[in-house]
């Protein structure tokens, strides 16, 4: 990594629908081979059966639920003192988080039995919205392990 400049952080177009950023990102991260329509269609989609299984619920509200609930506050991180790596705990910063959670959603939503991709986000944003799942999983998971390695929170940096 360079010295002399900084990173600078790239600037998304809010997504067409809904004119929010954050779903941007999550189309974007949801998109395969370059396929961003087909990846937007998937998304909507998911959301008209978000709104036919939940009920009376607004859709992108259940979406933004989900995404605060999977979004972790602790993880540990790996640090060398002396000759030995440690697992520190650390706070994740705003923009991680929100990398970790749609990571992890649409991660366990692949992996989710059901037929179809539609199927199987919105069953899996349900079940984040909800606080089960196996999104919700991994959050819980990676703040035990934080937990366990309270001792070492004096070598943060």
């Amino acid at each position: 990594m360079s010295r002399k400049t900084s990173s600078t952080s790239h600037r998304f177009d809010p997504d067409p629908h809904f004119g929010d950023v954050f779903v941007a990102k999550f189309i974007n991260s949801l998109m395969v081979g370059g396929k961003k329509s087909k990846a937007e269609r998937i998304f909507y989609d998911t959301l008209d059966l978000i709104a036919k299984k939940s009920g009376n619920k607004e859709p992108v509200k259940v979406f933004f639920e989900a995404m605060e609930n999977v979004k972790p506050a602790l993880e540990v991180r790996s640090r060398r003192v002396g000759g030995a790596t440690y697992q520190v705990p650390m706070e994740v910063k705003p923009v991680r988080k929100n990398y970790l959670a749609i990571r992890w959603l649409l991660d366990s939503a692949r992996k989710r039995p059901e037929p179809g991709v539609r199927e199987k986000l919105a069953m899996e944003i349900i079940d984040a919205s909800q606080s089960r799942g196996s999104a919700i999983k991994k959050k819980e998971d990676t703040h035990k392990m934080a937990e366990a390695n309270r001792a070492f929170a004096h070598y943060r940096w």
